[in-house]
């Protein structure tokens, strides 16, 4: 089943696309100016490692912990927490 593009390309600017596409004139990337500074760059922007739905058991009060400190994302710290373990474990 294929999936239907939600925001479809306006037909002028695929137009112009087209036309691009079709007189294959090579990219020059000497007029782009390089990046020198990466100060707010920002790590792992893009990169959505796959999530899998389990059932886990944890204690009542690791929840409760999570769920005071972290109200809008106690699922996404205790992922980090988890990860950050594995990561310290790696290095030993």
């Amino acid at each position: 089943m294929k999936k239907e593009h939600s925001n479809p390309v306006p037909p002028e600017i695929q137009a112009e696309i087209d036309a691009l596409v079709a007189s294959q004139a090579p990219i020059r990337t000497d007029l782009i100016p390089e990046v020198t500074d990466w100060s707010n760059a920002k790590r792992g922007l893009f990169y959505r490692p796959i999530k899998q739905q389990i059932t886990l058991r944890l204690d009542a009060d690791l929840i409760d912990w999570f769920k005071r400190n972290y109200p809008n994302g106690y699922q996404t710290n205790i992922n980090s927490a988890l990860r950050e373990y594995v990561r310290q474990q790696n290095q030993s």
